[in-house]
């Protein structure tokens, strides 16, 4: 959808949930993709997600798209791995995982990697994602390793039944973590509203 997406969700969560015969109460926990993506779209469906799991009671979980790119045994995975990501206008970002969780924050920042050979040598021999294959092969021509390469990319629907198994495979390891929050990797580009704010009146 180009426009309409928080008036559409309520609406279609309730019909999903009719489908397979489920109400609210049913639900164990939610889980929600938190980016990186679509500003707007992002800041939607976290807060619907924190808004549903406060009045049901139950967790929100989050999971990025770089879990989503390792796949929905992410939380159970342990292997040390470089996950990259392929951004739509800032090269790539890389995060690196260990013990079945991210460790750190995504690299290189705002500004993304513009090629394969600005990657940094991961401390790990598995590389998944975006380019991975030829990364795998440009770092180990370097001599910093042997690196192997599992090319991915995220789903065309943006992952959501991998979010649901991966959601549904941390709250079984107790992994619920704290409230979901949008992941950005760059400022947001939105220009700032033009409307001028109303007069306040003292007393």
């Amino acid at each position: 959808m180009t426009r309409g997406q928080a008036e559409r969700l309520m609406p279609l969560l309730d019909e999903l949930m009719a489908i397979h015969g489920l109400t609210w109460v049913d639900l164990d926990a939610i889980g929600v993709g938190v980016g990186p993506g679509n500003f707007t779209g992002v800041r939607i469906s976290v807060s619907a997600a924190r808004g549903l799991a406060m009045g049901l009671g139950i967790p929100a979980i989050s999971v990025s798209l770089f879990e989503v790119l390792r796949g929905p045994d992410s939380p159970r995975d342990t292997d040390p791995e470089l996950v990259v990501l392929q951004s739509q206008r800032a090269g790539l970002y890389t995060q690196f995982f260990t013990s079945g969780r991210p460790a750190g924050t995504p690299e290189p920042g705002a500004n993304g990697y513009a090629a394969w050979s600005d990657i940094p040598a991961p401390s790990a021999d598995r590389i998944r994602g975006a380019h991975a294959t030829e990364i795998a092969k440009a770092l180990t021509a370097t001599g910093q390793g042997v690196f192997t390469g599992t090319d991915g990319t995220v789903p065309s629907d943006g992952g959501a039944e991998i979010i649901a198994r991966i959601a549904a495979a941390k709250l079984a390891l107790g992994q619920t973590g704290t409230p979901p929050a949008p992941l950005y990797l760059r400022p947001a580009d939105a220009a700032p509203s033009s409307d001028v704010p109303p007069v306040l009146i003292d007393g």
